[in-house]
């Protein structure tokens, strides 16, 4: 079976569906069949996405994009810094 990629706007909107099913007295395992995912991607995504509304969740999205692109570059200068002093101590 193929996986598909949920956006966090998806996710949220699956999550308030699954709620309200819930609410009617559903079981996790059937609302998930419904929505068709498998009941460890429910209950990662509340965990994720629980509590979020769609603009906060596009939001974290973003700093997590940003949070990686940071990191690398402290990583790329971090090596560069390592590099230098490398050579540094080879010239004296």
């Amino acid at each position: 079976m193929a996986r598909k990629k949920y956006g966090p706007e998806q996710i949220i909107r699956m999550l308030r569906e699954a709620e309200i099913e819930l609410a009617k007295g559903s079981k996790v395992p059937a609302v998930c069949k419904k929505l068709g995912v498998t009941p460890n991607t429910y209950y990662r995504w509340r965990k994720e996405y629980g509590g979020l509304r769609v603009d906060q969740a596009k939001r974290l999205k973003e700093l997590e994009r940003e949070n990686a692109r940071l990191k690398r570059i402290v990583a790329d200068k971090a090596l560069d810094i390592a590099i230098l002093r490398e050579v540094a101590e080879g010239n004296f």
